[in-house]
C-alpha cells in the first residue's frame, strides 16, 4: 500500500478492512502496525498501544538527555522500559477516577554514567516533564470527522 509523502508533524495511517496491518506515514518516515498473530493480525509493526509506549518512552529519554547536555551532566545513556495495562480504579491510591477501569503505564528508567544522586533525581524529575508525558496526563480533544 503506497503512502503519500506528508507535511512534518503530519501522520496518515491506512488500512484495509480485511486485517489489522497498517502503513504508517509520518512526514518522510514509513512504518507499520499491526496486532500480533494471537490477535487475529500477521505481526508485520508493532500494536497501537507499543506505539504509543514508543512515543512516550522517545520523549522521556530525549528530554532527560537535552537536560542533562544542556547541564554539562556526565549522562552516558537512557534506557527507558515501559507496560501499558488496565487497573481497576480502586486499586489505585493516587487516582482520582474511583470507578471502572484505568489504563496504566508503568515506567522504569535506567541512568548510565558517574552521576551524583541529586542529579538522578533532578533526571527522574526531568522526565515527568517530557511533552508526551503532559500531553497523555492532561485532558485530551480528540476531534474527529468523515471526509
Amino acid at each position: 500500500m503506497m503512502v503519500e509523502p506528508i507535511e512534518e508533524g503530519a501522520v496518515i495511517v491506512r488500512g484495509y478492512a480485511a486485517g489489522f496491518a497498517q502503513d504508517i506515514a509520518a512526514g518522510h518516515h514509513r512504518l507499520m502496525a499491526d496486532e500480533p498473530v494471537s490477535a487475529g493480525g500477521t505481526d508485520t509493526g508493532p500494536n497501537p498501544y507499543e506505539l504509543l509506549l514508543a512515543g512516550l518512552g522517545s520523549c522521556t529519554s530525549m528530554t532527560i538527555a537535552l537536560y542533562a547536555r544542556r547541564k554539562g551532566w556526565p549522562l552516558a545513556g537512557v534506557t527507558v522500559r515501559l507496560r501499558h495495562s488496565h487497573i481497576h480504579a480502586e486499586d489505585c491510591a493516587e487516582c482520582e477516577t474511583k470507578e471502572g477501569m484505568l489504563a496504566r503505564i508503568e515506567s522504569e528508567i535506567a541512568l548510565d554514567g558517574p552521576l551524583s544522586e541529586e542529579q538522578r533525581a533532578k533526571l527522574l524529575e526531568i522526565a515527568h516533564r517530557c511533552p508526551v508525558h503532559r500531553t497523555l496526563k492532561s485532558e485530551i480533544d480528540i476531534q474527529t470527522r468523515l471526509v
